[in-house]
């Protein structure tokens, strides 16, 4: 690994480290400072939850060094280039290196409770969104990758040459710094690796190995849910149990029953006009809220003009102009939630909407 290649190598290795260990962690506390308080009063850094410490990169530490080492010749033996493991060498690059200094951005949104990160997954402005995005753009045209060959690296804790070990010791002290946690020597990382490995092989394999036979039994389309298992196992007993699952909460509006697995699926391209009026011909509702994300796309309250603006456009434009941003290429359907009313004006809980962009 020479010239262009090493520095290149070693250039976005920096960036790396300063995204996961620096640049993340200073918009972390952007969001939510130190001395954030919750709804209640409460201090927001209490219990499991520790306020981190940005890292910043210093060359001359010893662990910051390890990190792009390590993880530079883990790269090169990836792609097949020649190792450099002459530290001197690779700190000359870094220290030569001029990284624009990161300032955190209003209005990222993070998520703090599990209820949150599962929304979000449903919401296109979510930063993995962005990163996906981002993604997409940094790849050079598949022509460039012909001569490409890659390897793929098995794990090996007990060869101190192949920098293995000094990823995982790096990579782990350098979070648990983050968090004010005890560092892990190397012989202690060694160790927690070597726990690992069997349980691999057993426990995870296994669970793997269950959770794929009950998705071909969804791939298979059964639909008695006495077909399928919930599996209890403990390999120390050893103990392994099965019993069938339990039926999801059945919700009705009409003659109709739905569960939370269940969605109105509606193809797409119309306008929220025509979206509001498929409903109350189709299925006698009439939606007096709706919404995409943390997004109120049209509500009955809403002022007239407001209301009026939105009625005439396509679903996704009404989307991309309440969140200010664009749609997704990767997106192929929103998942919208209404609040609805029968005919007799009663309000009445009904499944989410999967709406469908035109392709």
């Amino acid at each position: 690994m020479k010239g262009p290649r090493l520095l290149r190598s070693v250039s976005n290795l920096h960036v790396t480290c300063l995204l996961n260990y620096t640049n993340r962690i200073k918009q972390l506390l952007f969001n939510f400072p130190s001395d954030q308080k919750t709804s209640s009063g409460a201090p927001f850094w209490s219990g499991p939850k520790r306020c981190p410490t940005p890292i910043e990169f210093d060359s001359s530490k010893e662990q910051h060094l390890d990190f792009i080492v390590s993880v530079a010749n883990l790269k090169a033996a990836v792609y097949g280039i020649p190792q450099v493991r002459d530290r001197r060498k690779i700190k000359a690059i870094v220290d030569k290196l001029v990284v624009p200094e990161f300032i955190p951005r209003a209005g990222v949104r993070i998520e703090v409770t599990e209820t949150e990160a599962a929304s979000s997954s449903n919401n296109i402005d979510s930063p993995a969104s962005e990163d996906l995005m981002n993604l997409q753009k940094s790849l050079s045209s598949p022509s460039s990758f012909s001569n490409l060959k890659i390897t793929a690296l098995d794990f090996e804790k007990d060869d101190d040459s192949n920098f293995h070990m000094d990823f995982i010791v790096a990579a782990s002290n350098l979070r648990a710094n983050n968090y004010s946690i005890a560092e892990a020597d190397r012989h202690k990382s060694k160790l927690i690796a070597g726990r690992i490995i069997p349980a691999i092989a057993t426990t995870t394999s296994m669970v793997v190995g269950l959770v794929c036979i009950e998705l071909m039994k969804l791939a298979q389309g059964h639909k008695n849910i006495e077909s399928y298992k919930n599996g209890f196992a403990n390999l120390a007993l050893p103990f392994f149990a099965f019993s069938e699952p339990l039926a999801p909460v059945k919700n009705k509006y009409y003659d109709t029953e739905f569960t939370l697995w269940d969605r109105f699926e509606v193809q797409g391209e119309m306008t929220l006009k025509e979206f509001l009026e498929y409903f109350q011909n189709t299925h006698k509702l009439e939606i007096t809220m709706l919404s995409q994300g943390v997004c109120m796309l049209y509500s009955f309250f809403m002022q007239a003009a407001k209301r009026q603006e939105r009625l005439d456009l396509p679903m996704s434009e009404v989307v991309k102009k309440v969140s200010k941003k664009k749609i997704a290429p990767h997106v192929q359907a929103l998942v919208l939630e209404i609040c609805c009313n029968d005919e007799e004006g009663e309000d009445v809980e009904v499944p989410f909407v999967k709406y469908n962009l035109p392709k």
